[in-house]
């Protein structure tokens, strides 16, 4: 018994340090990208490379959104509120669509549902680049390229069906005499759906929520086939800005790279616990 323990002991301390030596390498990019923003130039092409800022400036963030004596060397704002308005329009949509169709899927009986609903999720299968061509054609006759609406279109429709995936596994799993014991009571299947289905889905429309805005923000080939101005370009298309002919001006790169994180990281942390739940609870059945 006390041997057993002992390789218990030894294969957990090994898969924390696995585990531990993974992290590390997830995260040095991140890390390598945040501290960049606050060199000065010289260190930033330094060899060997310097580990840790010896000098910390805020020059890289003053050149994106400007100050008193300094204009913006970039329509950085710009970019910001295009790619907020898209990703926060488009998850919106998919949520409200893609859960609406994934409790239809998961409550109702109708001819071709299994073919139907198969047919939805190969259709997230298609990569969305394969997309831009073919978008690229068909805006251009309906006026929808560089334009926030056309943008907004795309993703919801590239979103849509991994959000009617993952919920309607999620409402599957929600007992159906909850919902009938309410209508029993006097409620509508509309109130059935608000006032029972919905809140217990919700850890479910958190997880989507999260991967539909993460996958709008951080879209970057179908942006840059279907935009051509600062006013309809979003954050990831915009760093290209930084790229010269001559000259990468990595310092404000990684700059914008670290602002475009923030939000992931406060969405991320404020629902963490209900995206969690939501992936094991209503994905895998």
């Amino acid at each position: 018994m006390t041997s057993r323990r002992k390789r218990e002991r030894v294969v957990t301390a090994l898969c924390t340090v696995f585990a531990v030596v993974i992290l590390v390498l997830l995260l040095f990019p991140t890390y390598w990208m945040v501290q960049t923003s606050f060199r000065v130039g010289r260190e930033i092409n330094a060899f060997p490379p310097v580990w840790f800022p010896r000098e910390v400036t805020l020059s890289s963030y003053i050149k994106l959104f400007g100050s008193p004596h300094e204009e913006a060397s970039l329509p950085f704002r710009e970019y910001f509120r295009n790619s907020f308005l898209v990703a926060l329009s488009s998850g919106f949509f998919s949520i409200v669509l893609g859960t609406l169709a994934g409790y239809a899927f998961s409550r109702f009986e109708f001819r071709g549902k299994r073919n139907l609903f198969l047919s939805v999720i190969l259709m997230r299968a298609i990569p969305g680049l394969a997309l831009g061509l073919p978008l690229l054609v068909l805006f251009k006759k309906v006026q929808l390229v560089n334009t926030l609406s056309g943008l907004i279109l795309t993703y919801t429709m590239l979103n849509t069906p991994f959000v009617i995936w993952l919920m309607e596994g999620f409402f599957a799993d929600i007992p159906a005499e909850l919902s009938e014991a309410a209508r029993i009571d006097g409620c509508s299947r509309w109130q059935a759906l608000w006032k029972v289905d919905i809140p217990l889905a919700a850890p479910g429309i958190s997880a989507s929520a999260i991967f539909s805005f993460l996958l709008s923000w951080n879209e970057f080939a179908i942006a840059l086939i279907l935009t051509r101005t600062p006013a309809s370009r979003t954050l990831p298309v915009g760093l290209f800005d930084f790229v010269g002919e001559f000259f990468i001006d990595w310092g404000g790169m990684c700059a914008a790279g670290t602002i475009i994180l923030i939000p992931v990281v406060v969405l991320t942390f404020f629902i963490q616990r209900w995206m969690v739940r939501g992936l094991t609870f209503g994905a895998i059945k």
